[in-house]
């Protein structure tokens, strides 16, 4: 017989992520869990099923290819098919060459997350079953995104998004039809800053003392 709950670990190789962002996720409310008298969580299975319903095709237990490195990587949230091919065409024309993922829905985008962050982040707010304002709350608290940009590009009204709780600060707003050209040039501005971030890191590695 299913056991009815999982360890946090058993829940992190169902859903093909961390065991952090499985413990993220159920202090987000994303998963539910309670804990055993020793302070062990343990994950109801039947919240694990839920989001194994509304996430990632292919399956999540298949872990997505590692980008190649040095690439710089996208992740598109949207639902409309429609738009989901003028994404992948438009931006896989970029003169960067980036790396671009595209899903259908906040809990694929989740999953994808919990694998491998993305350096930038293009999401709709209003989809079905879990929105992408709930995404981004439960992206607020992850470290995953530390370095990630996040931008939306929806077609509510600054009302609208207002009277659902807003966006997270830092999160820019852009309204759709979607604007590849000011997309273009974020994405810019934010490889040029991870190539300075990593050419830091770099020189930090090597130390005052070694060799030119």
């Amino acid at each position: 017989m299913e056991k009815s709950f999982c360890t946090t670990r058993e829940a992190a190789d169902l859903l093909g992520v961390s065991v952090g962002t499985v413990q993220l996720w159920v202090e987000s409310g994303l998963l539910r869990a309670w804990k055993t008298t020793g302070g062990h969580r343990r994950v109801l299975r039947e919240s694990i099923d839920a989001l194994l319903h509304h996430g990632a095709r292919p399956s999540p237990k298949v872990a997505p290819p590692e980008p190649s490195q040095g690439s710089f990587r996208i992740l598109v949230v949207e639902d409309d098919a429609a738009l989901q091919r003028l994404y992948q065409a438009n931006l896989r024309r970029w003169d960067m060459t980036p790396d671009v993922t595209v899903v259908d829905n906040a809990v694929s985008a989740l999953m994808h997350i919990g694998h491998a962050s993305p350096d930038l982040l293009i999401s709709d707010l209003h989809m079905p079953g879990v929105d992408g304002f709930y995404m981004l709350r439960v992206l607020e608290k992850s470290p995953q995104v530390a370095d990630t940009t996040i931008v939306v590009v929806t077609g509510l009204d600054a009302p609208d998004i207002a009277r659902r709780g807003g966006v997270p600060e830092g999160v820019e707003i852009f309204p759709k039809p979607v604007p590849f050209a000011k997309l273009h040039a974020l994405a810019l501005t934010v490889q040029q800053r991870k190539i300075t971030q990593n050419n830091a890191r770099k020189e930090g590695d090597r130390g005052p003392y070694s060799d030119s």
